[in-house]
């Protein structure tokens, strides 16, 4: 049985818990507690070590989905989730003040990780706030010199979430079928 690992990472808020609940087809683990700090504003509970979920591709393949906390003060569990781990899935939400500052943040953070794998990204709460556009996102990409998949996604469904991991497999490797 092959088994893979990918990571989920972003800003606290960005979909992580809820998309990793989204496609896991086990009822995820989840390490949430009570909002103490600013994050309260925007949700009542945050994760602080890590949501895990598996996600069954067929064959008895399966991959292991990983979810970082989203405040810095926990990224010590960032590199502890990595190792192992196949890719990244960088989820953005397109409502907070500078998205693009948070982008980077996550980026520049798991640089090493990104390099040695891939990532995807995806931007989520893009109907409740469509002032950047998915050509906005490959725009501020340009510095860092990656050319990965961007999607508009609602972390909530499925197929969009399903899309993401699919595209982070075929930019890892483009002969899977």
């Amino acid at each position: 049985m092959i088994q893979h690992k990918i990571i989920f990472t972003g800003p606290v808020g960005a979909g992580k818990t809820t998309a990793i609940g989204a496609i896991s087809d086990v009822p995820p683990i989840k390490t949430d507690a009570a909002a103490s700090d600013m994050t309260k504003s925007r949700k009542a509970t945050t994760t602080v070590a890590m949501d895990y979920g598996i996600m069954n591709v067929g064959g008895g393949e399966k991959i292991h989905l990983y979810g970082t906390p989203g405040q810095e003060r926990f990224d010590f569990m960032w590199d502890i989730l990595v190792t192992g781990g196949i890719g990244l899935v960088l989820l953005l939400d397109n409502t907070r003040a500078d998205p693009f500052q948070d982008m980077r943040f996550f980026i520049q953070s798991f640089r090493e990780f990104i390099d040695k794998t891939g990532v995807a990204i995806g931007v989520t709460q893009m109907d409740l706030n469509n002032r950047f556009t998915i050509n906005d996102y490959h725009t501020h990409l340009k510095p860092f010199k990656i050319n990965p998949p961007v999607f508009s996604v609602d972390a909530r469904e499925k197929r969009d979430v399903s899309l993401l991991v699919q595209s982070l497999m075929y930019s890892l490797d483009p002969d899977l079928s």
